[in-house]
């Protein structure tokens, strides 16, 4: 008898017992939840990238057009029409204050004109880096774009023209 009191004792004695919990811990500081609201980008051309008119010869040439200033300038054999020089093409953002914006450029590769010519583009680019923070008091941002074109000895004449991809998304 005395086993089965021994053995009824432990299985109560198991029974009754419960595990122990922790009690919990609040995080110090308190967590929060957060979000920023930006302001839509906006993003408009305000000029075209123009190389301007030359007068081509039997000897190639570069023009070539600074993405900061817009200033023009030919190399070989290309003479400039001075009431045509070209400019930089000009671009203009608006979006939140203080915000960074990444320009990307895919440049174009070639001009064409309307009976199937073609001029080279050698380079594009943009004026200084590809980050630009959005001016916290007029809450826009510019972006100028200039390049360099190969015209080739006696390149046939002609409006010569492509299109380029420029976008400004928030970082």
């Amino acid at each position: 008898m005395t086993r089965f009191s021994g053995l009824l004792a432990t299985a109560l004695l198991f029974a009754g017992a419960t595990p122990a919990f922790a009690a919990p811990v609040a995080a110090t500081p308190q967590a929060k939840g957060e979000v920023l609201i930006l302001r839509p980008l906006s993003f408009v051309r305000v000029t075209d990238l123009d190389f301007g008119t030359v007068v081509s010869s039997s000897v190639a040439g570069t023009v070539t057009i600074n993405a900061t200033t817009g200033a023009r300038s030919i190399a070989g054999g290309l003479t400039s029409i001075a009431v045509a020089p070209g400019g930089r093409g000009y671009f203009a953002g608006s979006g939140s204050g203080s915000q960074q914006v990444i320009i990307n450029l895919t440049p174009a590769t070639v001009l064409t004109n309307g009976t199937g010519d073609t001029i080279p583009v050698v380079t594009m680019g943009i004026d200084g880096a590809t980050t630009r923070t959005i001016d916290p008091t007029a809450l826009t941002f510019f972006v100028g774009v200039g390049g360099t074109i190969l015209v080739a000895a006696n390149q046939p004449d002609g409006d010569y023209e492509s299109t380029f991809d420029i976008t400004a998304d928030y970082q």
